[in-house]
């Protein structure tokens, strides 16, 4: 692991990693578990994790704990290693370029993110973490990075921010850790005594309790709250509550009733100790997400699945297909990435159910059925090539995530639960060998009339396709974290099924 202080010298080093995807974990240090998970889950999902330490003056107020938060820098040194980080960037406050006291470049979030919640309370907050977020991001440039849910405004707010700046970066929101009587972990919780700590266990079980009665049909805000305000005062009557609100997770508006999810908010002290946790009450129906390797039944899978579990099945490699055959059919070069950009942004792609046992739905584009031209050979073979440019996944993520918002669906694909879906409520990893899947490809082709392809072209295809899929820069093939996998050499298809269906009554039964 490297331990760099400067911007030149980590833009030095990454350039010498140039091609590798870069995951980026910005931290004020005083590292803790929830922190080690987002490193473990960035580990995971990428080539190369960057990992920033620093305690940022600009979003500490006036009378805050700028001064004396912790700063064990050793120790957290210790932790990345142990975690196998390649790059620890800890700069001083000259490097990143902070002039105190002086005015300076801000970036600031939209009036209506920081209208309630800490925003009221801790002026300038959001902007000091903005400005240094963005600082970070084009320093380090990652394809993506990673954040605690606990701070669950500033999460919502970087979105923006990426979005508004359109920035080339993805974010990702990380579940809370808890610690084992439910106190949310926090670099702060070091200035509680075991007193204290003992009574901030309250603030979850008080959550608990509003999303106990949230699953039970309450979805009024008033009597949610109120039941977390009771309990607080039952469990924690040392804790100085500042604000409990019920807000919609998308733009952060105070909601009167939940229609599809909502975000309960709080925060408080324990002393001087200002801690804030959340908790999510989501109504939407479930989402699955089954990823893998081209050839391991994905589809056929997911298509009887969507049938057992009343699930609309989101088949994202048609989405793709599509868009193979449309540069294919324009005859746009591949190489040629401005043209399909233009492409891309004006294409119309409908996915409408169908009834056949052949194909998953009609496939639409520009008004125009091509339902069958998309699974021929040709475009097959251009798929995964296709898949790696930016502005063909950008256009068609973006209709997935936008397909997904009401839940109730299944999709398959080689970044559903990494990239597109990450909150979905299952993620399934969907794997075989490459003889394995050349072999069923094989017979597949033979039933169709095909036989000029042998199996040995085939098994040298899909390794080729593995290797391009996984060692592309953008979204590669990687499994979730928090994937289960499934090999299935030697499973049939309904034993597959079964085996997903279990793990989704039992994802359901939890919830």
């Amino acid at each position: 692991m490297r331990v760099l202080k400067t911007a030149l010298g980590l833009k030095t080093a990454l350039q010498e990693n140039q091609g590798q995807t870069v995951a980026l974990v910005p931290t004020m240090g005083a590292l803790h578990s929830g922190h080690l998970s987002l490193i473990a889950r960035a580990k995971a999902e990428n080539d190369l994790v960057v990992v920033s330490i620093f305690v940022n003056p600009l979003q500490f107020g006036q009378g805050e704990d700028y001064q004396k938060y912790p700063r064990p820098i050793e120790q957290d040194i210790d932790l990345c290693q142990a975690f196998d980080v390649d790059i620890l960037f800890a700069p001083s406050v000259e490097a990143m370029a902070i002039n105190q006291g002086q005015q300076q470049s801000l970036v600031v979030p939209p009036e209506h993110l920081v209208a309630n919640l800490c925003g009221p309370f801790r002026p300038g907050h959001f902007a000091g973490v903005t400005t240094i977020v963005c600082k970070l991001f084009n320093i380090v440039q990652p394809n993506v990075a990673y954040f605690g849910e606990k701070d669950f405004q500033q999460l919502v707010i970087l979105k923006k921010m990426v979005e508004d700046l359109r920035l080339p970066v993805i974010i990702k929101g990380c579940p809370t850790v808890q610690d084992p009587s439910g106190l949310a972990l926090s670099s702060r919780n070091v200035y509680l005594n075991e007193q204290q700590k003992a009574q901030a266990s309250g603030i979850n079980t008080s959550l608990m309790l509003a999303k106990e009665a949230f699953s039970s049909g309450e979805r009024k805000s008033s009597p949610l709250l109120t039941i977390v305000k009771q309990s607080l005062v039952q469990i924690s009557p040392k804790f100085k509550l500042q604000y409990l609100e019920l807000v919609d997770p998308n733009n952060l508006k105070q909601l009167e009733t939940i229609e599809d999810t909502g975000v309960i908010a709080i925060a408080g002290y324990f002393g001087s100790t200002r801690l804030i946790d959340n908790i999510l009450l989501n109504a939407q129906k479930p989402i699955v997400t089954i990823d893998g390797p081209a050839g391991a039944g994905k589809s056929t899978v997911t298509r009887k699945l969507a049938k057992e579990l009343g699930l609309l099945y989101l088949d994202t490699g048609a989405m793709y297909r599509a868009a193979a055959w449309l540069i294919k059919s324009q005859a746009i070069a591949l190489e040629d990435h401005v043209a399909i950009a233009e492409v891309m942004a004006s294409m119309q792609l409908e996915l409408l159910p169908c009834d056949s046992s052949k194909y998953s739905c009609e496939v639409y584009l520009n008004q125009q059925r091509i339902t069958e031209q998309i699974r021929s050979l040709e475009v097959t073979s251009l798929v995964s090539q296709i898949a790696a440019i930016a502005s063909v996944r950008t256009v068609l993520v973006k209709l997935q995530k936008e397909l997904g918002k009401k839940g109730g669906l299944i999709a398959e694909g080689r970044d559903m639960g990494t990239e597109v879906f990450p909150q979905a409520s299952l993620k399934i990893f969907l794997t075989a060998s490459v003889a394995e899947r050349a072999r069923r490809r094989f017979k597949d082709l033979q039933n169709q009339g095909i036989e000029k392809v042998s199996l040995e072209e085939l098994i040298h295809q899909i390794t080729q396709r593995d290797h391009q899929d996984s060692t592309r820069k953008i979204s590669p093939l990687r499994k979730a974290q928090d994937a289960v996998e499934i090999i299935t050499d030697d499973l049939n298809l309904d034993q597959v099924c079964v085996n997903i269906v279990d793990l989704y009554l039992n994802k359901i039964n939890q919830k």
